[in-house]
């Protein structure tokens, strides 16, 4: 399929699409830790792609336990709730290889990164801030600069498996940012998510896990704007 049949993401609805289309295995993704496919979906006469890890494809991990797909599904979630609409549209359902999160594809250039991006799309940081202030409420430990996909008008945030620990350890290269005031309507709905975490993401976290969500959406409202990395450390490796 060329990226020229691809449906645009206004043209469907994406959910519905990845929850009730037919799945066929392209094959899998190169460079990826855990196993990752790249399948296209169909339904009802649309063709898209999606990006499909199954649960049975993770690596173990010694701090976080299987089914790394239930926090992509949450991160979308989180992405919602805040309404800052950066990642792509994930649902939990059965595939080839069983049980695992399917991600709608997003047709990007993939010579471009969070570095790049930043460096020469000013008109997309607000995109970007909104990508910091999502990965430091999910605790992303993760966010490589690679993770950040160019699309013609806009940039996602893929690979969000690595999220959602208790213990705070976010690790990222988005740090360009901070100090930058979060916008007050933001800022209001971080505090509702303290508040009370929606329910869809709560069911796929612990308890635990959903406490420290709330502790972090509360810090980050009260800060007024997106942090520093005061030890210097708290970067992914490799950085794309």
């Amino acid at each position: 399929m060329s990226a020229d049949e691809l449906s645009p993401l206004a043209a469907v609805d994406p959910i519905d699409h990845l929850e009730r289309a037919e799945l066929e295995v392209e094959g899998r993704m190169p460079w990826s830790s855990n196993a990752t496919f790249l399948v296209t979906t169909e339904l009802d006469g649309v063709r898209h792609r999606a990006i499909y890890k199954p649960v049975r494809g993770e690596r173990p991990l010694w701090d976080f336990e299987p089914g790394l797909h239930r926090r992509e599904r949450a991160a979308f979630l989180l992405s919602e709730a805040l309404r800052l609409h950066v990642v792509p549209p994930t649902i939990i359902r059965e595939g080839p290889l069983g049980t695992g999160s399917l991600q709608w594809f997003v047709d990007a250039d993939h010579r471009e990164h969070y570095f790049t991006i930043h460096e020469q799309r000013p008109d997309l940081h607000d995109r970007l801030r909104g990508i910091a202030a999502l990965d430091f409420v999910a605790n992303n430990t993760d966010r490589k600069s690679g993770h950040c996909l160019l699309t013609t008008e806009d940039v996602w945030a893929i690979d969000n498996g690595l999220c959602f620990s208790e213990e705070f350890k976010l690790r990222t290269v988005i740090w360009d940012f901070a100090g930058d005031p979060i916008d007050p309507e933001l800022i209001s709905r971080l505090r509702a998510l303290a508040e009370r975490l929606p329910v869809d993401i709560a069911a796929l976290l612990s308890e635990a896990e959903c406490a420290a969500v709330g502790d972090r959406a509360r810090e980050l409202a009260e800060l007024g704007s997106l942090p520093y990395d005061e030890t210097g450390r708290r970067y992914p490796w490799p950085l794309v």
